[in-house]
């Protein structure tokens, strides 16, 4: 399983690090910082064209980047 992960800033790392070294039990595991605010070219690109199975998305206490990734694919 292909399992893309993305966070808005490099300071959520601490977070969706040990997320994703978790995950990696799972399967494959690709981390990408792209703010749905500062980088929405790059949320774009990635959601579309990484090839993940499931994406998670998070970016401190707002729901922007999850709801702009649920946007942009029918995987969950």
């Amino acid at each position: 399983m292909k399992i893309q992960v993305l966070f808005g800033s490099n300071s959520d790392e601490r977070v969706y690090g040990p997320l994703c070294r978790s995950l990696e039990k799972c399967g494959s595991v690709q981390m990408t910082v792209a703010s749905a605010h500062r980088n929405p070219d790059l949320v774009h690109e990635v959601v579309k064209n990484c090839g993940a199975d499931v994406f998670v998305a998070g970016a401190g206490l707002a729901a922007h980047l999850p709801g702009v990734v649920a946007s942009l694919t029918n995987k969950p």
